[in-house]
């Protein structure tokens, strides 16, 4: 491993995504560019689900080639999380093991989740119940770490691996934490991301019930309408989305194409409640402020915010007060959006899978824009694209990701 001079810069060579958008991480972003939706209506109320709108994938993403030994034990939020995987890999490599550029030990993996498999746990469990039987292979659904295990199995990557569960922040987090991996010297190639699949009865209830998802039951323009005067809520999706992250030197030394680089992780805690943000602000203020810090920009050199507006109305005002307070009077000529209002929430991989968002925009210079943001909330009173997608000359990145339980994670993504 080269590890020169410590800290060590993290560049971004491969990404991938399965979502309710598209199967690859192209489609997904033609789609938003087209203004198409991932979610669309669902009736669940024969089993006293109040909310009408998911996001949800019909297909499964090719798994062949993979070994039976790994494919069987997959939960479909691994399976997804594999795929987008596959993706990264062969945009990072071109079909060529790691191995041919990197001593294995030196590559690792930080798969997250935030419920993990969930809905194959429970049709187990009641599996066992009706007959006293159940799959063979029920440990391995149960396994929050099921899609770390896969990836490093299929490539043989034997270093530094874990699998973070943070809820919605943890796609951030898993691509923050590999990068201060590499950063570090502890690595030279990580794959970093996040998956999500609750798509079972059971899983969407145990949310609805919590009053968190969408209450809108028939307009789907107001089912997900991020800082607007009309959110009631989030709709939940599926989805993963993987990151191919490399020491810069040893990346353009093999011949990579450098698709951006990140430059700042922020993570702190509101250690304030399991679903609501803190009032204070404090711990969002602070991922911010440190992202930015250790990315070596202001406030007046951030190009673009993909926020985390999940059409909600506790964290749409608390997000933008948060980036007023970390901003300054910056925040009112720095655009942002959320892609949410496209995708839906992803839970775990929707910061992900927005990081791969922000990597797109900087390639086209195009800024996503906020969709059914149509009757403002005007305590939510910063530019949140709302008149369609804008181009512009993105250096700097923003990307901000909150979770139940008081997560907050936050990427400076920049320029190759």
């Amino acid at each position: 491993m080269n590890k020169g001079a410590l800290p060590r810069r993290v560049v971004v060579t491969g990404f991938g995504a399965v979502t309710p958008l598209g199967m690859n991480a192209e489609q997904s972003w033609a789609a938003i560019m087209d203004y198409q939706l991932g979610y669309r209506y669902f009736d669940r109320s024969a089993v006293g689900i109040q909310s009408r709108f998911l996001g949800v994938i019909d297909d499964e993403p090719s798994l062949k080639g993979v070994p039976a030994a790994i494919r069987r034990r997959l939960p479909r939020f691994a399976r997804l999380a594999l795929g987008a995987a596959r993706e990264a890999m062969d945009m990072a490599f071109h079909g060529e093991s790691p191995a041919v550029y990197y001593d294995l030990l030196d590559c690792g993996t930080i798969i997250g989740s935030g419920w993990a498999g969930q809905d194959e746990t429970h049709h187990n469990h009641d599996n066992f119940v009706r007959t006293g039987l159940g799959s063979p292979f029920g440990c391995f659904f149960s396994m929050p770490n099921a899609a770390t295990a896969a990836c490093s199995l299929f490539w043989g990557l034997r270093g530094y691996q874990n699998s973070p569960i943070a809820a919605c922040a943890t796609g951030t987090i898993a691509i923050g934490d590999a990068f201060e991996v590499i950063r570090s010297g502890r690595a030279s190639m990580m794959l970093a991301g996040a998956g999500e699949s609750l798509r079972s009865d059971t899983a969407v209830w145990n949310i609805d019930v919590l009053r968190a998802l969408a209450s809108e039951q028939d307009d789907i323009s107001k089912a997900c309408c991020p800082f607007s005067l009309d959110r009631n809520g989030f709709v939940l999706s599926e989805g993963a989305a993987v990151l191919c992250l490399e020491e810069r030197e040893a990346a353009l030394a093999r011949g990579a194409t450098i698709l951006g680089e990140i430059k700042g992780y922020g993570n702190y805690s509101d250690a304030f409640d399991f679903t609501a943000p803190a009032e204070d602000k404090i711990a969002r203020v602070k991922t911010i402020q440190h992202a930015l810090r250790q990315a070596g920009v202001t406030a007046e050199e951030i190009d673009y915010i993909n926020a985390h507006g999940t059409s909600t109305p506790l964290n749409d005002l608390n997000e933008t007060q948060a980036i007023k307070l970390a901003l300054g009077d910056a925040a009112y000529s720095t655009p942002l959006s959320s892609t949410k209002s496209y995708s839906g929430h992803l839970i775990a991989a929707a910061g992900s899978f927005e990081s791969i968002i922000c990597l797109q925009a900087l390639q086209h210079q195009l800024m996503p824009a906020t969709c059914h943001l149509k009757n403002a909330d005007p305590e939510c009173d910063l530019d949140y694209i709302s008149e369609g997608h804008r181009p512009a000359r993105l250096q700097n990145i923003l990307n901000l990701s909150f979770g139940f339980g008081g997560a907050n994670a936050a990427l400076v993504i920049g320029q190759a």
